[in-house]
Order: C-alpha cells, then structure tokens, then sequence
C-alpha cells in the first residue's frame, strides 16, 4: 500500500496538524481496541514494518505500539473511510491495547461501570514506571 494510494484514485486528508485519526479494531473478533492519531511519519513506518506506530499529540512524538510493554499490534490490514480522513487498523494484538492494563480502552460505560466481559491482563504500574 503506499502512502497517497492516489494510484487507486484515493487520497489521505490530513488535519491542520498534520494527524489522522486511526481506530485499531481486532482482526478476529472485530472488538475496538483504541483510538489514536498518525502523523506521515507514523503511518509509512507502520507500512514499512507491518506494525503499527502512531503519533503521541501529548508527547509529540513517533511511538511503537508495545515499544514499552510488549502488547505490540500486528498490521493485518489498513483501511481508510470515504472522506480519507480516519484510517481503520485491522491488527492482531498481543496482550493488552489500553495503557490501564485492559485489551481494549473502551472497558467502560459512559456511567463509570466496567464492562462485563472486561479483563485487565496487566498491571500498569508493572509495566510502565
């Protein structure tokens, strides 16, 4: 795939800070994991290595998924919605997607109340220091 896609009459519409948003589901069971932003920088090094990488508006800068905790996003597909202005990862994610130690960062409801079938797999305050 290549960054424009403008070969296949398609092209990404970056916002005045030069981020995408891009939502990472699973690509087996179709769960949302997360949602983050990618810069060009962050989308050709996840097109260059097969997982993925995004930019931290916090930080502003270049992360790996997992380049701390090990919970790496394998690249399964990457598509892009009709306006060309989000993208959708479609990866195989290993271990925990949410920082909090959950699979995915959507483990609560709008009233604070956990999911269900929510698990925490880890413990952030051993993963991160």
């Amino acid at each position: 795939m290549s960054l424009s896609g403008s070969e296949q009459g398609l092209s990404l519409t970056f916002d005045d800070r030069g981020l995408l948003p891009a939502v990472a589901q699973d690509a087996g069971s179709g769960a949302v994991l997360m949602v983050a932003y990618v810069d060009q920088e962050a989308l050709e090094r996840t097109l260059a290595t097969g997982r993925a990488h995004y930019h931290s508006r916090s930080r502003d800068e270049l992360w790996e998924k997992g380049a701390t905790s090990g919970h790496t996003q394998a690249i399964s597909e990457i598509r892009v919605d009709c306006d060309g202005d989000t993208l959708l990862y479609l990866v195989e994610q290993s271990g925990g997607a949410c920082h909090t130690g959950y699979r995915s960062c959507f483990y609560r409801r709008l009233d604070g109340t956990v999911v269900e079938d929510a698990e925490q797999l880890f413990d952030p305050d051993d993963v991160y220091e």
